[in-house]
């Protein structure tokens, strides 16, 4: 099974509406939505649900949270999952300007591990000139696995430009997995970071990603498959399985 762990739409880089974002997700056999980072929180997670309800079985959806705007974050993210049905949470600490270990992160992470939630932190490019890229940094995220030990975390797009503290937190700490985002444009670059995965023995932590609509699926996956070639062993695993979320 074939699963694209990062795709968005109705992406403001991109203008991308529902029709291109679906065109794109024929190659794969499902993927995971992410909701953008606008102010309307409420009304971009609604659109969402809205969108990926409508293909159930072929899209799962992940809410937008600034935690650090909210007053009641069970509420919130009680509303989203039951409600809703969205399947996961995705952060932009950079763009959104708080720390990885802020303490009302820290309570939407200890409900999300009781909810068996997913969290992907959404913290590499693009960024905004107005991003706090030091809040980027993978290491930052060492705390909060230490202290969440049974709930999965997603490091988007391996923690770009910091890929060296993604792979060093992934080969640490069990319940964290990375997004191998491909940029077919970037073949000497993805094909060094699947190397150093490789090396550390990480490949089973690394998850398929296209970055929609800043990659195309289609593209990514020969991308992949030409690693492939070169590489024994390098299939990645089922993102699915290993987030344990149910379609």
């Amino acid at each position: 099974m074939i699963v694209d762990c990062h795709t968005h739409m109705n992406s403001a880089a991109g203008n991308i509406g529902a029709s291109e974002h679906l065109e794109a997700a024929e190659m794969v056999d499902v993927c995971l939505v992410l909701a953008d980072a606008e102010v309307t929180d409420d009304q971009i997670n609604k659109k969402l649900a809205d969108y990926v309800g409508r293909h159930k079985g072929k899209m799962m959806g992940f809410a937008f949270i600034d935690p650090t705007a909210e007053n009641s974050i069970e509420k919130t993210l009680r509303f989203l999952t039951e409600k809703l049905g969205l399947k996961g949470v995705v952060l932009y600490c950079a763009q959104c300007g708080f720390h990885p270990a802020h303490t009302k992160a820290f309570q939407l992470y200890e409900l999300a591990e009781r909810l068996q939630l997913p969290v992907f932190f959404h913290n590499g490019p693009p960024l905004t000139s107005q991003a706090s890229i030091e809040y980027s940094r993978p290491f930052l995220l060492d705390e909060v696995a230490r202290t969440f030990p049974g709930m999965k975390m997603i490091i988007g797009s391996m923690g770009s430009p910091f890929v060296e503290q993604t792979l060093a937190l992934i080969a640490k700490h069990e319940n964290v997995y990375a997004d191998l985002t491909i940029r077919s444009a970037n073949v000497w670059q993805i094909y060094n970071t699947v190397v150093s995965a490789y090396e550390r023995g990480v490949m089973d932590k690394l998850l398929f990603g296209s970055g929609f609509p800043f990659g195309v699926p289609g593209e990514c996956i020969e991308t992949l498959l030409g690693f492939n070639k070169l590489l024994a062993d390098t299939n990645l695993p089922n993102t699915l399985e290993v987030l344990g979320i149910i379609r």
